[in-house]
């Protein structure tokens, strides 16, 4: 069986049980001709149980105007954020401190996102994790020495 050509591959973020086709999106769905109306509703069902938690998606287009949907999994500064529970990162990090995780938080974190981290190892990924928490303002107890 011959594989599907693909024509487009696009990436968005959609809440949770939100999702909507945001017009920053349409104009690269309408130029693979096709409508972000039949994606919606596909994409809605898909993170309904996420409940407001940000994912990534990844819409893959194929030539013959069908497609695939892939949830990955939600950013890592969503998941710093809800566990400090804080609106948004520090605009200074290095001086405005918004809030602390423990390094076993962040092996929990690196464990959902495993599949889609640049790491095999997840202390490794978990060192990942506490990278993008210094990056945001957010100070990591217990880190990993080398």
């Amino acid at each position: 069986m011959a594989r599907k050509e693909i024509t487009d591959v696009f990436k968005i973020q959609a809440p949770g049980g939100k999702a909507t086709p945001a017009p920053a999106h349409r104009p690269g769905l309408g130029g693979a001709r096709r409508q972000p109306r039949p994606v919606h509703p596909e994409v809605q069902r898909d993170v309904r149980h996420l409940n407001g938690q940000v994912v990534g998606v990844l819409i893959t287009v194929y030539k013959d105007r069908t497609f695939d949907i892939e949830l990955k999994s939600p950013p890592a500064a969503e998941l710093l954020k809800a566990a400090v529970k804080a609106e948004k990162g520090s605009g200074e990090p290095n001086k405005n401190k918004i809030g602390k995780v423990t390094m076993a938080q962040c092996k929990e974190m690196a464990k959902l996102k495993l599949k889609d981290l640049n790491a095999f190892d997840p202390d490794h990924a978990a060192r990942i994790i506490a990278g993008t928490a210094r990056s945001m303002g957010i100070t990591v107890e217990r880190l990993m020495s080398f």
